[in-house]
């Protein structure tokens, strides 16, 4: 294993979550490649960390789909797989057409407010050219959607379809092509959003999911050939 990266220690976090945090980036960024063994003493080297908080990360990268468990070899980075993806963005986009419909009817003045002031933060974020901050700046957008959908369940099963969804929100926002459009559509989720438009707020949402679907697809299959 012969990747350069560096553990970046913030005093406010557990050690296990800096380590997480650490591989999560590596992997998304693609500084762990797919395919890719996770040694852990070799990890834990190279982090300057004990092994026990190396391996709390790579399981907790199991549950987000980024790491496989192999019999016999160990953990190694998953590949990036079509199938997956469909199956997290089939589920995604039920579960966002449903938030935006409750939204809809629920949202307040300062839900609004508080979403407009995402979508702004995440037009300026979009200048720093890092992937995992403007990913970040995404689901913040989401995030405010859910909450003014005002229900709790789906709140829940939204926010553990996002760690699974993560990596493919990050492989699609890799390509700056899409900004712009990304831009336009945040816009006019929020423009449907103030008029209380039901149909024109879902129809918008599930453009906004199908769009990703066939960005990230294409890198698939391209990266297959």
């Amino acid at each position: 294993m012969d990747t350069f990266f560096n553990v970046s220690m913030d005093e406010y976090l557990p050690l296990r979550d800096v380590v997480f945090k650490t591989l999560r980036q590596a992997i998304l960024r693609g500084e762990l490649k797919p395919g890719e063994r996770l040694m852990e003493i070799q990890l834990a080297n190279k982090l300057g960390v004990s092994r026990t908080p190396i391996r709390e990360a790579i399981r907790k990268l199991e549950l987000e789909g980024l790491v496989l468990m192999i019999p016999r070899k160990g953990a190694e980075v998953a590949e990036i797989k079509e199938k997956g993806l469909r199956d997290v963005l089939e589920v995604r986009r039920a579960l966002e057409e449903l938030s935006v419909q409750l939204a809809c009817d629920r949202i307040t003045a300062e839900q609004l407010e508080e979403l407009e002031t995402a979508a702004e933060e995440f037009r300026k974020v979009l200048k720093s050219e890092d992937v995992t901050e403007i990913a970040q700046a995404d689901v913040r957008f989401h995030d405010v959607i859910y909450k003014a959908a005002d229900n709790q369940r789906l709140m829940q099963l939204l926010n553990n379809l996002g760690e699974q969804m993560y990596r493919y929100r990050v492989e699609y926002l890799k390509d700056s092509s899409v900004y712009e459009q990304l831009i336009k559509e945040h816009e006019e989720i929020i423009s449907h959003l103030k008029k209380h438009e039901k149909e024109k707020a879902v129809k918008m949402m599930c453009e906004h999911i199908d769009n990703q679907v066939t960005a990230v697809t294409d890198v698939i299959r391209t990266k297959k050939n």
